[in-house]
C-alpha cells in the first residue's frame, strides 16, 4: 500500500512551513533518504528526505504553499497503486526523519539525526548503517560503496556528514567520487559575491573581476586573490579616484520593467518588519567608541585564536560587551506583554547575517553571558558559515532576547535598524574608521565607531537606554 509523507515538526513552536521547491516530480523513482522537497520556515531552508524507496505517486501541494505540520505532503508507493481521495485508511505513514527535530534547551546544540527506522538502512556492503548520519551522507555512502562503520564523523555529536564520507572516499576507500563540474559564468557576469574590501581594491585598480581567479569558498574572490593579481602587474592603473568607485558589485537579479516573485524569506522579512514598526515605539540613541583597546587585544591574540581554528572578529567583542551590559541592565533584555514587562532570565543574542540578495537571517547565540570571547567567536564563525550554506536549524534562529546588526561591514556609518520582535532593543555597529579626535586637548588619530541602540520606548526611557549603551562603550574602550 502507498506511504504518506507527512510534514514533520521542524522545531519548537513551529506550526507550518512554506514549500520552496519540489526536488522530485510525480512519477520519479526515489530512494530512501533522497531529498524530496525543500521547505522554508523562519527563513531557514530545510530539505525533507524521502522516508522510503518507491515512486512519487502524488504531490499534494505546489511550490509556494504554506503547509501545517502533520499535513500530507506526498504519497510514495508502487506504480499504479491507488491513493484514497480522503487520505484516510490503513496506509503506512512515514515522517521524514531529518526533520523529526525535538525541542532543545537554550544551551543544548542541535542533535544529529538518529537513524531509527524499523527497517534499518543498509550500506552497499550489506552492513547496517547505525548511529548519527545525515540522509545525504547515507546516500553518498551507498553510491560509493562505503561501509559507514569505518567513517569517522566530525559533525555535531559525532554526526557523519557528506564531507566525512567524501573525505573517506578521497583517501582511497570505496568508489571514487566524480569531480564536480563547475559551470563557467556568462560573459560579463560576476559569478560570486565579494566583500566591501575587495570591492574597494577592484575600484582603486580598475580590475576586471572576470580575469581574477577566486580561491575562496565556492570560488569567492578574496582580498588575497586581488593582491596576488595586483602583484603580478596585470591591472590597469586607476583612472578615477577610489571614492567614486562602488564599494560592492551592483545587484544583477533585478530586471527593469519586471515584477520579481516574492520568496518565502522576503515575505517573512516584510511581514516581520511591518509588524515591528506597528508594534513598538521606535527610538534610536547613538554613542561613539574608541576601538584602540580592542584593536590592541585583537592584534595580540588573533594568531593564537587562529591556531585553534577561530577567526577573531570585532563582532565577537561587541557580543561579549553587549552580554555584560545586559546583565548590568536586565530591563533591556525584556519583552512587552499585556500583563507587564517580561524580563528574560537567559541572555540569547541574535547576530544578523546577510545572505546577499536572498535576504537576512538572525542566528542566535544561546547563553551568551556565560561564554568566553573564544567561545563567542567560535559560535559566530560556525553560525555565519552555516547561515550562508543554508544549513541552520530552525531552533538556531529562535529564542533570541536581544539582537546585534553590523551594518558597518558594507561601509555604513549610521543606521536605524528595526527592532526584532518581540525584543526590547537592537544594537547596531557602524564601520570602524580612523578619525581625528581630541584627547587631553590634543588631536590624535584613533579607530572610531558609531554604536546605536534602537529601543522600544514603551519599555525603556531615553536615560535607561543611554545607561545601557554607556556601559557597553565602557567595556569596549577599556578592554583587557
Amino acid at each position: 500500500m502507498p506511504t504518506k509523507v507527512i510534514m514533520p515538526e521542524l522545531g519548537e513552536g513551529v506550526t507550518d512551513a512554506t514549500i520552496t521547491a519540489w526536488l522530485k516530480k510525480e512519477g520519479d523513482e526515489v530512494a530512501e533518504y533522497d531529498a524530496l522537497v525543500e521547505v522554508n520556515t523562519d527563513k531557514v531552508d530545510t530539505e525533507i528526505p524521502s522516508p522510503v524507496s518507491g515512486t512519487l505517486l502524488k504531490v499534494m501541494h505546489t511550490d509556494g504553499a504554506t503547509i501545517a505540520v502533520h499535513t500530507i505532503l506526498a504519497w510514495i508507493g508502487e506504480p499504479g497503486e491507488e491513493i484514497p481521495e480522503d487520505g484516510t485508511g490503513d496506509e503506512k505513514v512515514a515522517t521524514p526523519q531529518a526533520a523529526a527535530a525535538k525541542p532543545m534547551s537554550a544551551h543544548t546544540p542541535p542533535a544529529a539525526m538518529q537513524l531509527t527506522h524499523s527497517k534499518a538502512a543498509s550500506s552497499a556492503t550489506g552492513g547496517k548503517i547505525s548511529g548519527l548520519i545525515s540522509p545525504l551522507a547515507a546516500k553518498v555512502a551507498a553510491d560509493r560503496n562505503v561501509n559507514i562503520s569505518q567513517v569517522q564523523g566530525t559533525g555535531s555529536g559525532g554526526r557523519i556528514t557528506k564531507e566525512d564520507v567524501l573525505a573517506f572516499v578521497n583517501a582511497g576507500n570505496g568508489k571514487p567520487a566524480a569531480a564536480p563540474v563547475i559551470p563557467l559564468p556568462a560573459e560579463g557576469a560576476r559569478s560570486t559575491f565579494i566583500s566591501p574590501v575587495v570591492g574597494r581594491l577592484v575600484g582603486e585598480h580598475n580590475i576586471n573581476l572576470l580575469l581574477v581567479t577566486g580561491t575562496g569558498k565556492d570560488g569567492r574572490i578574496t582580498k588575497k586573490d586581488i593582491e596576488t593579481y595586483i602583484a603580478a602587474g596585470k591591472p590597469a592603473p586607476a583612472t578615477v579616484p577610489a571614492k567614486s568607485a562602488p564599494p560592492v558589485p551592483r545587484s544583477t537579479s533585478a530586471v527593469p520593467g519586471e515584477t520579481m516573485k516574492l520568496t518565502p524569506v522576503r515575505k517573512s522579512i516584510a511581514d516581520h518588519m511591518v509588524r515591528s514598526v506597528h508594534t513598538s515605539a521606535h527610538v534610536i540613541t547613538v554613542f561613539e567608541a574608541d576601538m584602540s583597546a580592542v584593536f590592541s587585544h585583537r592584534s595580540a591574540n588573533k594568531t593564537a585564536f587562529a591556531q585553534n581554528g577561530v577567526n577573531l572578529t570585532f563582532t565577537a567583542y561587541f557580543v561579549v560587551a553587549a552580554a555584560q551590559a545586559l546583565k548590568e541592565h536586565p530591563i533591556v533584555n525584556s519583552s512587552w506583554t499585556e500583563d507587564g514587562i517580561a524580563v528574560h532570565h537567559d541572555v540569547n543574542i541574535g547576530v544578523a547575517a546577510s545572505l546577499g540578495e536572498a535576504g537576512l537571517i538572525v542566528p542566535v547565540i544561546k547563553g551568551a553571558d556565560n561564554l568566553s570571547l573564544s567561545q563567542v567567536a567560535s559560535s559566530i564563525n560556525d553560525l555565519a558559515e552555516r547561515a550562508r550554506g543554508k544549513k541552520l536549524k530552525v531552533d538556531e534562529v529562535q529564542g533570541g532576547t536581544f539582537t546585534i546588526t553590523n551594518h558597518g561591514v558594507s561601509g555604513s556609518l549610521f543606521a536605524t535598524p528595526i527592532i526584532n520582535q518581540p525584543q526590547c532593543a537592537i544594537f547596531s555597529t557602524g564601520m570602524i574608521q580612523k578619525r581625528a579626535v581630541v584627547i587631553n586637548d590634543a588631536i590624535a588619530i584613533r579607530p572610531m565607531v558609531y554604536l546605536g541602540l534602537t529601543f522600544d520606548h514603551r519599555i525603556l526611557d531615553g536615560v535607561i537606554a543611554d545607561y545601557f549603551l554607556a556601559s557597553l562603550v565602557y567595556s569596549i574602550e577599556n578592554w583587557k
